[in-house]
């Protein structure tokens, strides 16, 4: 018995955002909604995308469960977000600190569970003194992340998706539709004041 999987050919356009569910799109969330669909397009399914300012900030990718998809994303867009905390961009390397461990002593930073070996690392390179990111402050910061655009490679079966969305300051979303409990997504955005578009496109890559 032999599997076989078509190439999709599909040019996304914005054409397929024409079926606005509930909200209005803004000129920005359909940029960062087209750039989702072109970038899922090519990912491994089970695959849900965070857009935001013309770029991709989070994907979660081969998930068996479509909601797992949407934390491991958001996950990965709350860091994005972190980043631009006040406290992180005061973090100044010293001159000859590699790139690389400069990214991943901000990210560890930001997450906030040091080993006392990576707390040493990070007081040596650094030419100053730090003050830790604390709980709180990082929540905060989190509250404040909105406009994000969030696709999804299937149609999101489960409105737990969209609350689960929410978290991450997603305000749009681009789903192909057809779920059985469709009137459940469509009640949990219009709850969150999430604009939801129907796209009918299945963007699968296996």
């Amino acid at each position: 018995m032999e599997l076989v999987q078509d190439r999709n050919h599909h040019e996304v356009t914005e054409a397929d955002l024409a079926g606005v569910v509930s909200g209005t799109l803004t000129p920005e969330s359909i940029q960062d909604l087209l750039l989702g669909l072109i970038a899922i397009k090519y990912t491994q399914s089970n695959s849900v995308g965070y857009a935001f300012g013309g770029q991709m900030i989070g994907i979660g990718a081969g998930q068996q469960s479509r909601v797992d998809c949407t934390k491991l994303a958001g996950a990965k867009a709350d860091l994005w977000w972190l980043r631009m905390h006040p406290k992180v961009l005061e973090l100044h390397f010293k001159t000859g600190v590699k790139r690389q461990d400069r990214i991943n002593g901000r990210t560890r930073y930001i997450e906030g569970d040091l080993s006392p070996h990576e707390e040493q690392w990070l007081v040596d390179a650094l030419d100053s003194p730090y003050e830790p990111l604390r709980d709180d402050e990082r929540s905060a910061w989190l509250k404040r992340m909105s406009g994000v655009s969030l696709v999804s490679d299937g149609f999101i079966p489960f409105r737990d998706n969209i609350e689960q969305a929410s978290k991450h300051g997603v305000s749009y979303v681009a789903e192909p539709g057809g779920s059985v409990r469709e009137t459940e997504v469509v009640d949990a955005c219009r709850t969150s004041g999430i604009t939801l578009v129907h796209t009918h496109l299945r963007l699968f890559h296996h």
